[in-house]
């Protein structure tokens, strides 16, 4: 099974001046959000890629050619979304079998460096055209978000990433660089008296791109216009004077796809949201497991991650992720979905809707998706 999920472009989400109403459990705040210039850079480095252990095959290396687009300019408190575009992955789909449309994911995880050190996750939808066997690995384009915390010039640097293919069994294969990689961006943060242009990596500024500059709060005092969205957590309005919003509590029911085969669940999900400058942190909180663990798990395995599906006015998903299991898990024990976390910055005029979406969780290797059944 293959979800098809589309990350709006940051051009799409702050070309001009565009407000949202967010309204979360019946209030919200008015934003605007504007464009800023961007670069874009290639990098290329040596990559040793593992393939999964049920292949039997000895790692590949290669060459991984990377192209980085990030604001130039930014300022303190900003969060700024980075791009990360496969030109050339390390290794190709090998000699075994062909890998069907939709079915391969990337994520990755790329560097911050110098007047801030970061880990920046990256993930792209699993959107693919068919690869035949032996042929190139056309991997789809990573974004994550970095919020910036002090001035000076910010490094970006892309490394190891994970290669996911679910069918006909979830497999990863894990690529990691082999060589000192050097920065494929700078961002030049200011501290707010000013902006001054970036430099890159080896390539030219892009003159268009992703938005930088963060919202900032406007329009009228608070008002009740709604409440809850029927499909799993907040719908929007107007007004902007609480920061604490709690979402309905629905029973959304999950087709999970499986190392040991197809299962369904059924599991009460809540998202909720707090205002934080012109952006709102998102708590997904799964209120029941909507899977057994096949096998002991030790701890610090299990993964998950969830995108959170936007729709009316604005559109696209907002990742989420929470942290890995504290204590083993028996095999036959629920497998316990802890809270999930992440930022959602509006991008559109008019109501939107937060529900949830594809639920991802990663264990020992493996990879099970649970899709909703409905929204």
């Amino acid at each position: 099974m293959s979800e098809r999920r589309r990350v709006v472009p940051a051009r799409a989400r702050g070309g001009g001046a565009a407000g949202v109403a967010l309204l979360l459990g019946g209030a919200g705040v008015l934003l605007a959000v504007a464009a800023a210039p961007a670069q874009a850079a290639e990098v290329s480095y040596a990559t040793e890629c593992v393939p999964p252990a049920v292949s039997g095959l000895p790692p590949v290396r290669g060459t991984t050619t990377v192209e980085v687009t990030a604001p130039a300019a930014a300022e303190v408190g900003d969060e700024v979304e980075i791009v990360w575009k496969f030109v050339r992955a390390a290794s190709r789909n090998p000699d075994i079998l062909d890998l069907a449309a939709n079915t391969v994911l990337p994520t990755g995880t790329l560097k911050a460096a110098g007047a801030q050190t970061a880990d920046v996750a990256m993930a792209g939808p699993r959107e693919n055209p068919a690869i035949p066997k032996g042929g190139e690995m056309k991997l789809s384009d990573m974004k994550g978000r970095l919020k910036l915390t002090a001035p000076g010039e910010v490094t970006l640097t892309p490394g190891a990433y994970d290669i996911n293919v679910d069918k006909p069994i979830s497999t990863d294969t894990g690529c990691a660089a082999k060589e000192a990689v050097r920065p494929a961006a700078t961002i030049k943060v200011t501290d707010g008296a000013g902006t001054t242009g970036g430099t890159t990596g080896g390539g030219p500024a892009d003159p268009t791109g992703p938005p930088a500059g963060g919202p900032s709060p406007s329009g009228p005092e608070p008002s009740a216009s709604g409440t809850g969205g029927a499909d799993g957590g907040t719908s929007t309005g107007g007004g902007g004077g609480r920061s604490d919003f709690t979402g309905e509590e629905v029973q959304v029911p999950y087709a999970c796809k499986t190392p040991i085969g197809d299962k369904n669940a059924t599991s009460p999900v809540q998202i909720d949201a707090r205002k934080n400058g012109g952006d709102f942190d998102l708590t997904v909180r799964f209120k029941k497991s909507v899977m057994d663990s096949p096998a002991d798990i030790p701890a610090d395995s299990v993964k998950p991650s969830m995108e959170v599906v936007l729709g009316g006015a604005d559109k696209g998903t907002v990742s989420v992720a929470g942290p890995a299991n504290a204590e083993p898990v028996k095999a036959g024990e629920p497998i316990e979905v802890p809270d999930l976390k992440g930022t959602y910055r509006p991008g559109a005029s008019g109501r939107s809707t937060l529900s949830p979406g594809v639920l991802t969780v990663k264990a020992l290797g493996t990879t099970t998706t649970c899709a909703p059944t409905r929204t």
